[in-house]
Order: C-alpha cells, then structure tokens, then sequence
C-alpha cells in the first residue's frame, strides 16, 4: 500500500509530529491533575484550581491533536527528532502555567503565611512567575533537569508548587518521551525512534516498550530507598531534629526525586548548604551518582546479579576514576587557593585535629567532594559557596558539567562515552600514520571491536556534536559577560552557562529573576538544547524552515 500523505487533510509527517507531540502533553495534564491531590492534602485551595485550569487546554489541545491524527504513519527517525525537540519545547510552555496561574490567583495574604516563621524575608517567592519568562525559565529547567532557578526563597513557595518542581524533573530525568512510550505508545519500530531521539541508545530488552517500564521500576525502587535514607539523615542532622516529622519527610521526599534525576531543585534555601550536615551530604553522594549509571548496568547489577558490570562496563568504571580524581583535584586547588570563609563546615572535627588536620582543610574535602560528584552527575545540588571560589577550581567544575555522567543515564553534559570515543579516535587516527595504507585496522571501545568504517563514523559523530555544544557554549558564556554586571567574570559567566547547558543547577550567582531578559531567554535555548544534545534542535529548525523531506 502506498504511502499516505496526509492524514486528516495536514500532510502525513505533520500528522505524525502533531499526534506524538500530543500524547505528551495529554501525558502532562495527567501530571497536573495529580497535583491536585497535593493541593488538596496540603489545604491549598487557589493552587489546586490553578492546576485543574492549568490541566484544562494542557488536556484539549494534547488529546485533540492525538485523536485527530490517530491514524497517522509511526515516526521514522526524522520524526523522532522533530517530536523530541518540540515536545520537550511544548510541555515547557505548557508546563510553566501552573507557575503564573498560581502566582496570579493565590491572594497576597494567603502567600504570605507561606513565608517560614522566623525567616530574614516577607515576600514569597511565588509572585515571580507573574512575568511569563520567569514562569518558562522554572519550567524548561525542571523538565530538562536543570536545576537553575527564579525562586530566590524556595521554602516559600505553595507545597504543591514545590512539589510541582520536583515532580517535572523526576519525569523529566528519566525522559519525558520514555515515559510516553511506555504508557501511550504502541510497541515497534516508531516506539525506537522516539527513544532514541531523546538520546537513549542501549536497550535492556528487545522491546522498547518492556525497556523504559523496567527503567521505571528501578528508579522506583532506587526513589523509595533514597526517601528513606534521606529522612533518617535529616532527623539525625542538628537542623532536621527541630522540624516536625512531616517536614522531614517532605524534604527528603523532594530532594529524593530531584536527586536521583540528577535535577537538583531544593524545597531548602540555599540548596543542600542549609543542613551543614556530613551526613545528609554523605548519604546523597551515592543517590546522585545512581543517577549518572546508565540504567542497563543498573539492570544487570540487581537483575541478573553481574556485579562485575560496575567495572566492565566502560562508562561505569570511567565515572568512578572521574569521581574520584576530580574531587581530589579540586580538593587541592581549594585548599592551596579559599580563604577560610569559602567553606561551609563549622564542625570541630577532633579526630582528625589530632592528626593535624584542620577544620577549613577538612571542610576543603567536604565540599569539594561534593561538589564535583553534583556536577559530574549534573545534579546541581549545592553545599558550598561556589561565587568565593577562585577561578581555577570553578574551571574545574565546569570540565565536569561540560563532560556529564553516562550516556543512558538521567544526566546532562556530553556523556563519558562520547569523550572516551573522541580520545580513543584521536589516538586511533594518529596510530594509522605508521601502518602500511592496506593494514586492517580495528578499533576497540568497551566490549566492542570496531571496523575502520564503524570507527570513522562513530568518532566522527562523536566529534560532530561535541564541537557544537562546545560553539553553543562559547557563544553563549560570551554574549553572558557582556550583559551581566562588572562584578561577573568570564569565568563565572563560563560556569553559569556551562550549568545551564549541561542541565546541572550549580550557579555562581548571575541566575535570578534579577538577571538580564536576553540572558535569561539564553538560558532557556540553552537547557533546551543541552538536554537533547543540540542535533534534534537543529532538525527540528531546518524542519520549521524547509520541511522534512530532503
């Protein structure tokens, strides 16, 4: 039978878009009405109407398009691209109206009991996202699972607001589309174009569909474990013991969600650095890094027992030696560079006293440690005052948000394999100079062998988008220092856009409600982008200008 070319009187590949465009925003209204009972549970009125008028033409204009075009083609890969940078733009758009509807309808009074007692402001943070642009910003950075924010005081945000960041980046991190295949989409080769658009290549069964159901049931049981840790250690943290239980239970519920994802949005001022605890921190080093293994290794280590895949596996063993020789690099520079009051730690650590060891040198590991594991796993969370760093260790943490976790992770950046691969080219390319010109020539990256045309397009590939993200990334840190104030150096410019792009949440203070709208409106294209890696943008622009077809 011949191809049809159009469905419903709109061309076939428009169809195709608009259809799968619209089962996740169908999928996101879904979201919004469960926030309802949130609303609901915290005694939220305004904000619950908000999120059913939210959920209104999020629903009509998501379900209208997926019925109209019901009967259209399943995508091809062009498809996918186009489908992966639009709908991540869409549920953007239409994700940000729960901000502004709940900014514009909850009455000044009632926001204001919603500022902690005791705190050092009287304005909640909530009415930021009047102004549409911020509302944006908040959104377009939880679903790509950025972490950078308009919300100055987070604690003073509506519970179900708070619960709404968290709740987008926890669907976010694992993937908007993944999670769409799995509910709505009909198994086969069109559920693989999706998948792979969104930048997710290793399979862990032959179906795609029993693939990203399996990837939900581990970061399930991975959310619950984390909730659980989280709250034993903010109970047993100076700051956790004076909060009632369900406030501690609220945090670690949050931090839990936007930990494993590697998001990084916090319901705490100041992000993590508000404990000033060891242990909270200790105990999110792990989650954090959970989130930066590709979830097939996940899957071999608790499914099939292979323990051994922790190492074996390229990504996995390279993510551990990153970890561990960043956080001792930054440690030094730290530690060689910060006056005292660059730290936070105020703890008396008496053993390590004895041995010599200062408290800001102590302090020095801590937060170093940290902090790099937040930005190689690009989740953002913050423990230190990152703006008193001097440039040296701020460069070093933006090598880690640039380069990311692993490629089938929930990470941002550009993925460990993709700079092994470029690595592993380079001396490939430079060894042929010394071969005869008929030599046969393999390459080798994991458990793979590769032939000379394998190798050639997949270093190429690799070098192809790496260059891009890397232009992205100048132009943008470029255009940053010339509109923020004088206070800012390039370097705190190259790191803000760095966070941005890698999808991490570190800031060295330029992001806020404050910041420059054409900076701002920067940050947007450059979450975008970072979280789908620069190629499905540029198709789904050449697509907008000249159409699918060559």
């Amino acid at each position: 039978m011949p191809r049809r070319h159009t469905v419903a009187g709109v061309p076939a590949d428009l169809a195709t878009i608009a259809r799968d465009v619209g089962s996740l925003l169908a999928m996101q209204s879904g979201l919004m009405v469960l926030s309802v009972g949130v609303a609901v549970l915290a005694r939220e009125p305004y904000a619950a109407g908000s999120f059913l008028l939210a959920a209104a033409p999020t629903a009509l204009v998501g379900l209208a398009a997926r019925r109209r075009f019901a009967d259209a083609p399943n995508p091809r890969m062009k498809h996918g691209m186009v489908v992966a940078a639009a709908g991540w733009l869409a549920t953007a758009t239409f994700g940000a109206l729960p901000f502004i509807f709940t900014a514009y309808l909850t009455p000044t009074a009632v926001a204001a009991g919603f500022v902690p007692a005791g705190a050092d402001y009287a304005a909640s943070s909530l009415y930021v996202f009047r102004d549409p642009i911020h509302a944006l910003f908040e959104s377009m950075s939880g679903w790509t699972g950025s972490g950078l924010t308009m919300a100055v005081h987070e604690p003073s945000l509506p519970r179900t607001i708070q619960w709404w960041r968290s709740l987008i980046q926890y669907v976010g991190g694992v993937g908007v589309i993944v999670l769409t295949v799995t509910i709505l989409s009909r198994p086969g080769s069109g559920s693989y174009a999706l998948y792979r658009s969104e930048t997710r290549e290793e399979r862990i069964h032959p179906s795609i569909v029993s693939t990203v159901r399996t990837v939900w049931k581990l970061f399930l049981v991975y959310t619950l474990c984390s909730i659980l840790a989280l709250f034993l250690a903010i109970r047993a943290s100076d700051y956790g013991s004076q909060l009632p239980v369900w406030q501690a239970g609220w945090q670690a519920l949050n931090h839990a969600m936007t930990g494993l994802s590697t998001g990084g949005f916090s319901v705490t001022d100041n992000s993590i650095a508000t404990y000033d605890s060891t242990l909270i921190e200790t105990v999110l080093l792990p989650v954090m890094t959970l989130g930066a293994i590709a979830f097939p290794v996940h899957y071999a280590v608790l499914g099939d027992r292979e323990l051994s895949r922790l190492w074996t596996d390229l990504q996995t063993r390279w993510l551990f030696v990153l970890l561990a020789v960043g956080a001792v690099a930054l440690t030094v520079q730290n530690v060689i560079t910060l006056p005292t009051d660059a730290f936070t730690g105020t703890a008396n650590y008496a053993g390590l006293q004895s041995l010599g060891v200062t408290a800001p040198a102590t302090d020095a590991v801590r937060d170093s440690t940290f902090q790099f594991v937040s930005a190689l796993s690009c989740t953002g969370f913050q423990s230190a005052p990152i703006n008193r760093w001097a440039e040296g260790g701020k460069l070093l943490v933006v090598g880690a948000m640039t380069l990311g976790g692993a490629a089938g992770s929930t990470v941002g950046g550009l993925k460990i394999i993709r700079g092994y691969t470029i690595v592993r080219g380079i001396k490939w390319q430079f060894s042929r100079v010394f071969l005869p010109q008929n030599a046969v020539i393999n390459a080798r990256i994991g458990d793979r062998l590769l032939d000379r045309e394998t190798m050639e397009r997949e270093f190429s590939e690799a070098a192809i988008v790496s260059l891009l993200w890397l232009l992205f990334l100048a132009a943008s840190s470029l255009l940053l220092v010339n509109v923020v104030g004088p206070e800012f150096t390039y370097a705190d410019a190259l790191f803000e856009v760095a966070s941005a792009q890698g999808n991490v949440g570190l800031s060295a203070g330029i992001t806020g409600p404050e910041m420059p709208l054409v900076a701002e409106a920067a940050f947007v294209i450059n979450m975008w982008i970072g979280r789908l890696e620069i190629i499905p943008v540029l198709v789904f622009a050449r697509s907008v200008l000249y159409g699918l077809n060559p």
